[in-house]
This record gives C-alpha cells, structure tokens and sequence, in this order.
C-alpha cells in the first residue's frame, strides 16, 4: 500500500479584521478535510494583517498566549472535528512583555503537542519584527503526529541552513515554513531556497506564504505557496501569486527512503570539521 500523506497549506487575503480571519480558515480547513487532507499549514501569523510593516504598540494587543488563549481552544476544537494535524502560526503572549513569532502544532484529535518560536528575527524596512518579537528559545522541536514527525520553520529562519539540518537530524520528514514574503528580490529566494532546502535534508517542504496588499505598508506579498519533494521538484504546480488559494497535494513518503539510497547526505556529514559554524 503507498504511503501517502495528502497534505494541505493555504494562502489567504487579509479580511479586515481578525474573527472574520480566523472564520476564513476554519472554512478552509474544513475544505481541506473534505477533500481528504490529512495535514495542514497556515500562514505566518495567519489570524491578524502582517503588523510588523509598520512599529506600533497597538499590535501587542494581538497576541494571545498558546494553547491556553481563545484562537488557539478554537483551534485545537477544529482539529478534533475535522481529524486533521494542524501547524498553527500566531503571535505568542508568553508573559508581560514576552512575545514570540509562533506556530503551534495540533494532533489530529486535537492533542497539544507543543510549539516552535521563531528562531532569527529581521530587522528591515518593512519587516521590523525586533519591535514585536524575541528571538525563539525551543530550538528546532519536532513532533509526531498521525502523519508522521513533521517540523516548523517561519519565514526568514529559511536563509539559515542550519535549523533547516537540525529538524532533519531529528526524524523531521515534512517541515512547513509559513511565511510573509513580498515581490522583489525576496521572490526569486522563495523559488530557490526551499527547494535547495528539501533537497539538502531529503525531505518534504510546505512552503506557505501569505498573498495581496495589507493595510500597515506596501508590501504586496506574492503567493506562490508549494510542496517541494526531497528531489527539489515542486508538488503539481505552485498557487497563483496574486490570489487566495488552497493547496492540497498528495506527498509519496517513501521517496524520502528512495532519495537518501542514492544521496548519503546523513551519512557524509562531518561535524568534527563544523566548529567555525557555531563561532560567535
């Protein structure tokens, strides 16, 4: 029998407010799960606008604590109803004055099993997140779902080949990587850096992006979510980059077997000669 795990992530429009939003992608999950997925990602900071365009305090109000605030009981009650593992990104509260660019990860019959905070922190022209977030202090969790031992990586942590190692070394074979990434030169790195990623480490990438205009600046994000397999190929075909859409795709697992018989990437490393890489 094929080992085939039907995997979805979604790029959605900004609603305008956050309820409606969070509607927005219970509609969509439940969308997905009708069409047979099994596994779903959302993208980065999926139920509010891509504050970090803009530096306000206002935003902060935003946050939620993970699992125990309001979003994420919702969401924990959706994976039970629609049996699905569920990647949830959100702006953490961890305490007064703690935040973190997050993404909780949901079992399929709506276990908690932990969350990833986002590990390096840009501070651009606008993507100003030091304003909004401390660096994540989890390290590069994995987890096992009914789907398997999947990983999470946000956005600009995919410039870093590290972590990307790191989840693979841990058992990861899919790794999702909701992002916010805008048109220029940030668009061809989306098309180049996860395909190199999932071939690198010989497994599965969802590469998850949010699309069109948001309210708080002018980046216009570009869409273009896929599944990438362990030989770099796109999954069907990529989503539009200019419209909202889900993305439901069907992932052969025992390619990861298939590829890492003819690449011994695991087996060739050499840590003994990698000391430079953690010298401050």
């Amino acid at each position: 029998m094929a080992n085939v795990v039907r995997a979805a992530i979604l790029q959605a429009e900004w609603t305008g407010d956050k309820e409606s939003m969070i509607d927005k992608h219970v509609k969509y999950a439940e969308q997905a799960a009708n069409e047979g997925a099994q596994v779903m990602c959302f993208q980065e900071i999926f139920n509010t606008p891509y504050f970090c365009q803009v530096q306000e305090n206002e935003h902060f109000d935003s946050a939620e604590p993970i699992p125990d605030g309001p979003t994420m009981q919702r969401m924990i009650q959706l994976a039970k109803d629609t049996g699905m593992v569920l990647v949830v990104p959100m702006f953490e509260k961890a305490d007064e004055g703690f935040y973190y660019n997050t993404a909780a990860v949901i079992d399929a019959d709506g276990t908690y099993l932990g969350k990833y905070r986002k590990t390096h922190i840009p501070h651009v022209n606008g993507f100003w997140e030091k304003f909004y977030f401390r660096p994540g202090n989890l390290g590069y969790p994995v987890f096992d779902t009914k789907v398997g031992r999947i990983g999470v990586y946000i956005c600009y942590d995919r410039h870093f080949p590290e972590g990307w190692r790191a989840l693979g070394l841990a058992g990861a074979k899919i790794v999702f990587n909701p992002s916010a990434t805008s048109r220029g030169l940030s668009m061809y790195l989306w098309k180049l850096e996860q395909p190199a990623a999932a071939v690198a480490n010989e497994y599965f990438v969802g590469a998850i992006n949010r699309v069109g205009k948001e309210p708080y600046g002018d980046n216009d994000f570009s869409g273009s979510s896929y599944f990438v397999d362990p030989r770099g190929q796109i999954v069907g075909d990529a989503a539009s980059d200019t419209d909202e859409e889900l993305v439901v795709r069907d992932l052969e697992m025992d390619m990861i077997e298939e590829v890492r018989r003819i690449w011994a990437f695991y087996r060739d490393r050499r840590p003994d000669a990698y000391q430079p890489l953690v010298e401050p």
